[in-house]
C-alpha cells in the first residue's frame, strides 16, 4: 500500500481564514463614517475636548459659521455703545463686541475684532460730524472755498459760503505730535507739488499742499490712527488724491482746536525760544518756491 505524502498547512494559513476582529473591516469603517456624519448634519454637540468643541466658532441664524467675538472692554466702550444704540454700561458683551465688529468692517479698519479702540472711537468721530461738521462755527463761515482741520477732533472737510455747504466730505486726519504741532489759524495753499518727497524725512508726500512753511495736507499710506505727523496734515493716499483736484492755489486753510496730547501752536511761529529755526529743509524748499512765486508776481524777477 503506497502512503501519500501531504506537507503541513503553511504557517499563517489559519489567520488567513480566521474571521476578522470587530471594527476593522472596510465596511465597518464606513458604516461608522456615515454615522458621524449624519450626527454632524443634524447639529450634534461633539465631545468636549475635540477640536470643534474648544471654539472659535459660532453658528449664525443663516446658518453659516464666524468667528466668536472675544474682545476685551475698550477705552471707548461707552462711546462706541452710545453711538451704535446699545446699552451704555461701558463693559464688553458678545452683542457689544459683535456691533462694534460689524462697525469696523464697515469702515474696513483692521483688525475688525469688536474693540472699542482708537480707530473705532476715530472713525465714530467722522460719522457724527458727516452732517453738520462745523455745528460749533469754530470754522469761519465764508464765501470763499475753505478746508477746515478739526485738530481736536482729527478730522478735514471743506466748505464754502454762509450756509458751510460742504464740497468735500469729512475724513479722518493725522496731524503733528508733541512739540511738532500742526499750527494753527487761517493760511493759504502757496504751493502745490503732486510727488513731492521730504528731504529731511525721506519720505514721499504725494499730492502734497503747503499751506505754512513746511507743513502741507498730503497723502501717507501709514496709519491715521497712531502716533502723530511731524506738522503736516496726513490724509489717506485716496483723500489726498480728491483734495489735490478740487483746491487750487491761494485757497483758504484754517486750523483750530488742540490734538489730544499736545500743545497749540501759533501760527508762522519759525523759530524757538533761543532763536534756532524750526523749519525743516522742506520748509525751506517750500519758502524758496512761496518767495520766487510772490517775487515773479511782482515782476521782480524775469520770466524764463
Amino acid at each position: 500500500m503506497r502512503r501519500t505524502f501531504r506537507p503541513p498547512p503553511r504557517a499563517g494559513a489559519a489567520r488567513r481564514i480566521a474571521p476578522r476582529r470587530p471594527g476593522r473591516s472596510p465596511g465597518a469603517v464606513a458604516v461608522a463614517a456615515a454615522v458621524a456624519a449624519a450626527l454632524l448634519a443634524c447639529g450634534t454637540v461633539p465631545a468636549a475636548g475635540s477640536p470643534a468643541a474648544a471654539g472659535g466658532t459660532a453658528e449664525t441664524a443663516g446658518g453659516t459659521t464666524e468667528e466668536e467675538c472675544t474682545a476685551a472692554t475698550g477705552p471707548y466702550q461707552r462711546q462706541l455703545e452710545a453711538h451704535l444704540g446699545l446699552p451704555v454700561d461701558g463693559r464688553q458683551s458678545d452683542a457689544d463686541c459683535r456691533a462694534i465688529r460689524d462697525f469696523q468692517r464697515r469702515h474696513r479698519l483692521d483688525p475688525a475684532d469688536g474693540y472699542a479702540g482708537v480707530p473705532a472711537y476715530r472713525m465714530m468721530l467722522v460719522e457724527q460730524a458727516k452732517a453738520e461738521p462745523n455745528k460749533e462755527r469754530r470754522c469761519p463761515s465764508v464765501s470763499r472755498r475753505t478746508t477746515c482741520v478739526d485738530l481736536s477732533r482729527q478730522l478735514l472737510w471743506v466748505q464754502t459760503g454762509a450756509n458751510d455747504r460742504l464740497v468735500f466730505d469729512v475724513v479722518p486726519v493725522r496731524t503733528g505730535r508733541l512739540e511738532l504741532e500742526t499750527r494753527g489759524g487761517l493760511h493759504h495753499v502757496y504751493w502745490r507739488n503732486r510727488h513731492h518727497h521730504s528731504t529731511l524725512f525721506d519720505v514721499p508726500m504725494p499730492y502734497a499742499q503747503f499751506f505754512d512753511g513746511g507743513q502741507a495736507l498730503h497723502g501717507t499710506t501709514e496709519n491715521l490712527f497712531e502716533s502723530g505727523s511731524a506738522g503736516c496734515v496726513n490724509l489717506h493716499h485716496a483723500d489726498a488724491a480728491k483734495l489735490w483736484d478740487l483746491l487750487q492755489l491761494n485757497d483758504r486753510v484754517f486750523v483750530f482746536g488742540t490734538k489730544p496730547g499736545t500743545q497749540p501752536r501759533s501760527p508762522r511761529r519759525t523759530v524757538d525760544e533761543r532763536g534756532r529755526s524750526l523749519l525743516s529743509d522742506d520748509a525751506l524748499v517750500a519758502e524758496g518756491m512761496r518767495a520766487d512765486r510772490l517775487n515773479r508776481l511782482r515782476g521782480h524777477l524775469a520770466e524764463g
